[in-house]
């Protein structure tokens, strides 16, 4: 790959309103221009601007349905790029200051891949090491504790599932945007679909934002110390 390539694709990626749009597509869903304006919290006529440059660039890809038109990323390659250029250095201003509700929604809670991230999801990750559930288990990995396990039991999670005897079976991911890590892995996987079967947890039919139910956070209290006016999407 030439130094031009790379260089145009970085200066793409590096404009605040096109990263935006770019990292809320990046769960592999199709959004509306609007849709994506409305995220990147920027008028109709800047959106349409910023998606033809990023379909020129190749990030992006578009199909129409009747008048409509949908745009996601070019492929799983640039959602792969996204996430490893977002974990480095600060979060930016654009992100923690936004007036956008939908990007404070994402930085708030958010599915990440297929396990939660953002403030709860760190939360969370953190209210099991303290609670003992969870341990620090080398570079990058954590490691349910005895105690761990009994509790996805009494809860009715499957502890007969093999992978939770693979050694990365609770991976650290490094959240974007609150520069923690967050539990990952089958373990996040499986914590993910129990949040939501038992709905504590909804996902947002169009974006990766997650809502949590008064349930949720009864739930969230009890089990893991998150107290609902100690947390703000903000």
């Amino acid at each position: 790959m030439g130094q031009h390539n790379i260089s145009s694709v970085a200066h793409l990626i590096a404009e605040p309103v096109r990263s935006v749009m770019l990292i809320t597509l990046s769960d592999g869903c199709a959004l509306s221009a609007s849709a994506l304006a409305e995220a990147a919290g920027v008028t109709a006529q800047t959106a349409s601007s910023h998606l033809a440059k990023l379909l020129d660039g190749g990030l992006l890809s578009v199909e129409s349905k009747g008048r409509h038109r949908y745009y996601r990323l070019a492929g799983a390659h640039v959602s792969h790029l996204l996430e490893s250029l977002a974990s480095v250095g600060p979060v930016t201003p654009a992100w923690r200051n936004t007036p956008s509700r939908s990007a404070q929604a994402l930085r708030f809670a958010r599915c990440c891949y297929d396990h939660l991230a953002g403030q709860i999801g760190v939360a969370v990750t953190q209210g099991m090491l303290t609670r003992g559930l969870i341990i620090k288990a080398g570079e990058r990995h954590y490691a349910l504790t005895t105690t761990g396990r009994e509790w996805l039991q009494q809860l009715g999670i499957d502890m007969g599932d093999p992978a939770f005897d693979q050694p990365e079976h609770a991976r650290q991911c490094l959240d974007w945007t609150e520069r923690q890590y967050h539990v990952a892995g089958p373990l996040g996987a499986r914590l993910m679909d129990a949040f939501l079967a038992w709905g504590w947890m909804r996902r947002s039919p169009t974006t990766r934002s997650v809502t949590i139910t008064t349930l949720g956070w009864d739930g969230l209290n009890q089990h893991f110390g998150i107290v609902r006016e100690a947390c703000k999407a903000d």
